[in-house]
C-alpha cells in the first residue's frame, strides 16, 4: 500500500465502480458501541485460534508488529498477473500514512468505519457539489471523503468482473492473489485526477491490466494478508493475499 495523498476529482466518473462499494454495506447509519467491536474481536480470536489461518487484513501499515507465523510466497508483480476486479471502500480500510483519523465504529459491518484523511483541504476543494455522486441508501460521496481503491489481480486466466469471484476460474481455484491499493481524497477541483482514468483497464503485454495506477504516491508497503469483508469480522478469511 502507498501512503501519500492523491486528490481525485469527484464527478460522475465514480459511478461505474459505485455498485461494488455500496452493495457490501448494511443500511444502518448508527455507530455501534465499543462493546460490539470488542465482541467481534474476541469471536475472531476464538474462531481462528490454533486453526492455521494466515495473517489477516486490514492492518496498521505503519506498524511492523505481528506474531502470525503462517508464511506463504508473495504473489508476482501485478504487471505479471491479470486484473480481475476493481472496487473501493468509503474510508480507508488500512490505517497509515496520512490516513489515520478514525471514522468511528460504523455499523458493525464495515460501513462508516475505517480511516479518513488527517490533513488539510482548502475551502475551494471542499466546495459542495451541485449533484450527488454515488447516491445510495447509505448516502453519497462528497468532497473531502476518503476512498480506498482495490485493484485485485489473479494468476488465473481471467478477465475483470464485478465480484471477487471473477478472480477464480474453473481451471485454477487456488490462484495467487495480489491487491494493489491506492487511497484517494475526493475534492471539488477540476485539475485533480479523474477517477474514470484511474480505473481504466485493458490488455497490456497479453494480460488484463489497470492502465493508470499511479506510481507517484510514495514508497509501496507490501505485506502478507487476506481478503476482507463483513463475513470475516468474527471468523478468519482462508484466502492468502499479497
Amino acid at each position: 500500500m502507498k501512503t501519500n495523498i492523491l486528490a481525485v476529482l469527484i464527478t460522475a466518473s465514480l459511478v461505474p465502480v459505485c455498485v461494488s462499494a455500496k452493495d457490501s454495506h448494511s443500511s444502518a447509519h448508527d455507530q455501534v458501541s465499543d462493546q460490539v467491536i470488542t465482541h467481534q474481536h474476541d469471536m475472531l480470536a476464538k474462531s481462528t485460534k490454533d486453526k492455521g489461518f494466515g495473517p489477516q487484513s486490514p492492518r496498521d501499515i505503519d506498524s511492523k508488529t505481528g506474531n502470525n507465523s503462517i508464511a506463504f510466497s508473495a504473489a508476482p508483480d501485478f504487471s505479471e498477473m491479470n486484473l480481475c476486479n476493481i472496487h473501493f471502500h468509503k474510508n480507508a480500510e488500512h490505517k497509515g500514512g496520512e490516513f489515520t483519523k478514525y471514522a468511528g465504529n460504523g455499523d458493525g459491518h464495515g460501513f462508516q468505519s475505517g480511516y479518513m484523511y488527517s490533513g488539510h483541504l482548502s475551502t475551494a476543494e471542499l466546495k459542495p457539489l451541485n449533484n450527488e455522486t454515488c447516491p445510495s441508501k447509505h448516502g453519497n460521496l462528497e468532497p473531502g471523503d476518503t476512498i480506498e481503491v482495490h485493484y485485485v489481480h489473479s494468476t488465473a486466466q481471467v478477465k475483470p468482473g464485478p465480484t471477487l469471484g471473477s478472480c477464480l476460474s474453473d481451471s485454477i481455484n487456488n490462484p495467487q492473489l495480489r491487491v494493489e491499493t491506492q487511497v484517494y481524497v475526493l475534492v471539488n477541483e477540476e485539475t485533480a485526477l479523474n477517477f474514470g482514468e484511474l480505473t481504466k483497464h485493458g490488455l497490456k503485454n497479453g494480460l488484463q491490466q489497470a492502465l493508470n495506477i499511479p506510481a507517484n504516491t510514495g514508497t509501496p508497503i507490501q505485506y502478507a494478508g487476506s481478503t476482507t469483508g463483513p463475513g470475516y469480522n468474527e471468523k478468519g478469511s482462508p484466502f492468502q493475499v499479497t
